[in-house]
């Protein structure tokens, strides 16, 4: 049997192609082009993989839900979610994982092993997403921007949480608004139902339909005004406004 070693680690191969694929791992050569955006990859199958991006093309169908994926590989880890199957298991506690790389993140809590480095402080870590995580203490990137107001962060879920912030607002100021036009629609009505009759002032129906405003401080102008009856009446102006 032929066998092919790696002239950069000295690692050994039976197979050629495999040979060869690896050996492009340390010479960064890329030799296959995406025929739509000219971007270069060293093994030809991330190249087809990537080439799907662009014509949108998804050929594996999921078995049970019919769902289509562009790589083979994301739809068996879909059918896996069907099927509960979990056919990684640690070689030290026997534990199963759907996923490989969940079984590998695992075990190195077993063995404390830490293969990615810092670039900057040469501090070690099990994932190499909290390598990169750490990185950008170093670099100050902010990869993460927020759609509400453009603030960047360095971790997707500081950023998320960010904008959990921004929705609650939103729907708060919302709740507000409509707690205002309520009682303000409720004035128009009781007005409009008895008429001219001068027993029923402004005042008086003002009143009676404040019990229903829970914030003095108005949602649109952030003006603190002095009364549930003036919050009713401020909302009104801006409704003549628009």
């Amino acid at each position: 049997m032929n066998s092919y070693t790696c002239r950069y680690c000295e690692k050994c191969f039976s197979c050629l192609s495999v040979f060869k694929r690896h050996e492009r791992t340390h010479s960064g050569a890329k030799l296959y082009t995406c025929k739509h955006c000219e971007k270069t990859f060293s093994q030809s199958s991330t190249c087809k993989k990537h080439e799907l991006t662009h014509t949108r093309e998804k050929p594996y169908t999921c078995k049970y839900c019919k769902k289509c994926f562009s790589q083979s590989s994301n739809c068996k880890k879909h059918e896996q979610t069907h099927t509960g199957e979990k056919p990684y298991t640690c070689k030290h506690c026997n534990k199963p994982f759907r996923k490989s790389s969940y079984c590998i993140q695992h075990e190195r809590t077993h063995t404390g092993e830490k293969p990615y480095s810092c670039k900057y402080c040469n501090k070690c870590f099990s994932q190499s997403s909290n390598c990169k995580k750490h990185e950008r203490t170093h670099t100050g990137e902010k990869p993460y921007t927020c759609k509400y107001c453009k603030k960047s962060f360095s971790q997707l879920s500081h950023c998320r949480r960010h904008e959990e912030r921004h929705a609650s607002a939103s729907s708060l100021k919302q709740k507000q608004h409509d707690q205002c036009l309520k009682p303000r629609r409720d004035l128009q009505e009781s007005a409009a139902t008895l008429g001219g009759k001068k027993s029923c002032s402004l005042s008086s129906l003002t009143k009676e339909n404040s019990s229903q405003v829970e914030s003095l401080t108005c949602w649109i102008c952030l003006k603190e005004l002095s009364s549930k009856a003036c919050v009713i009446q401020h909302y009104d102006e801006h409704m003549r406004l628009k």
